[in-house]
């Protein structure tokens, strides 16, 4: 038992120093999933049962041969126990660095604080079962699941961004997008080359707020991986998001094109479920001040809603103004409901909120049905108001 220790000891400063020494594990889609298996020898490796995580390992890389980074811990485990250590092995070797960026964004991922919930997601409306969130830096996707408005996590994986990382600006800069986006399709793998595996779920990049800070490029997508290949590094793709292709067709049967939302993120904060609904409610209220001013033809204070630096087809806040006093100044009534109604703090941004909701506009003389898209700003006022929307 001495040895197995001293073994241990030598094979985490060898491999991975410090980045798998606080490996921990976290909610996984399922218990035999190949990520867990691998969190399960290394705890066996830290408690010193060197021939369990060897056993472990050995069954790992024979059901998933292409699992690199199961395949590199085990050989060297296995050098190591041989005293055939290469004291140069972290450094200066790209494939295997990126490989210990794996193991460190894989092993020191922590479960949400129980009952916790993204703070990103303020409110889902019915339609949307489930959602997706991508915690870019930490190189994890959470699937959510709708229960009455607030995001639960089901269930985590590993996922792979941008070469040159997140925050996408333009076309070809090989950066991973961080906006609210949505899933518009699904692609079978069978009609894909193989770099995107067992298939493809392209997003609606750019977004109406991408287009309006002047983001370019397309074919954002969360996609699978080449058969002979388990996942891919942390950064290798082109700005896409990369999953395992067994975690990809798992994730299918809870995506529906053209609705689920999927969020990619700069960084994931969670708060207590009191916390996050009073936020919501909060927002919520808001919304309905600026819906109910509308609706009751009291256009200054309805105005009052939108920002200074409010733009809209082609309007600044002075002609939407006067467009609007003409308009409402004709109206006999005007009544405006929503529904559908889904908010976001918006990533990346400074205290930037997304309202998204379907709304029903009628008037003695005009009706119509149209989806609305509004971004809340908060002001040093200390109030939010709408700095752009738009409506299809």
């Amino acid at each position: 038992m001495r040895t197995d220790k001293r073994v241990g000891r030598q094979l985490i400063a060898g491999l991975i120093a410090s980045a798998i020494c606080a490996g921990t594990a976290t909610a996984s889609a399922l218990l035999d999933h190949p990520e867990q298996r691998l969190r399960e020898a290394v705890d066996a490796m830290h408690a010193g049962r060197i021939d369990q995580a060897l056993r472990d390992l050995d069954q790992l890389v024979h059901d998933e041969p292409n699992f690199r980074l199961a395949q590199l811990l085990y050989s060297q485990m296995l050098a190591t126990r041989a005293g055939a250590v290469n004291s140069s092995f972290s450094s200066g070797d790209a494939p295997v660095d990126a490989l210990i960026e794996e193991a460190r964004l894989r092993l020191n991922t922590s479960e949400p604080p129980p009952g916790s919930v993204p703070a990103s997601i303020l409110s889902l409306s019915p339609r949307h079962q489930h959602a997706l969130l991508a915690d870019l830096p930490r190189a994890r996707l959470y699937l959510l699941e709708n229960r009455d408005g607030s995001p639960q996590v089901l269930a985590d994986f590993y996922v792979a961004m941008g070469k040159d990382g997140y925050g996408k600006q333009v076309m070809g800069d090989n950066r991973t997008p961080v906006g609210v986006y949505r899933i518009i399709n699904w692609l079978a793998g069978s009609g894909l080359p193989e770099l995107y595996g067992a298939g493809a779920f392209p997003t609606n990049y750019p977004n109406v707020w991408d287009r309006s800070l002047g983001k370019t490029g397309y074919g954002i997508w969360l996609h699978g991986v080449p058969d002979d290949t388990y996942t891919r590094a942390p950064r290798s793709s082109e700005g896409c998001v990369t999953v395992a292709n067994a975690d990809l067709l798992a994730l299918r049967s809870y995506i529906q094109p053209g609705e689920t939302p999927i969020i990619l993120s700069d960084g994931t904060s969670w708060l207590p479920a009191a916390e996050a609904a009073a936020r919501r409610a909060t927002f919520l209220a808001r919304i309905e001040s600026w819906r109910a001013a509308w609706s009751a033809k009291d256009t200054e204070a309805y105005l009052g809603f939108y920002s200074k630096t409010f733009t809209v087809d082609n309007m600044d806040l002075k002609a939407f103004s006067q467009y609007k006093r003409r308009v409402n100044g004709a109206k006999r009534y005007i009544d405006v409901t929503l529904q559908n109604l889904d908010v976001y703090l918006y990533p990346g941004e400074d205290n930037l909120v997304l309202a998204e909701f379907d709304q029903d506009y009628k008037s003695d003389s005009f009706a119509t049905l149209s989806h609305k898209q509004q971004y809340w700003r908060l002001e040093s006022d200390g109030q939010w108001r709408i700095v752009r929307e738009e409506s299809d």
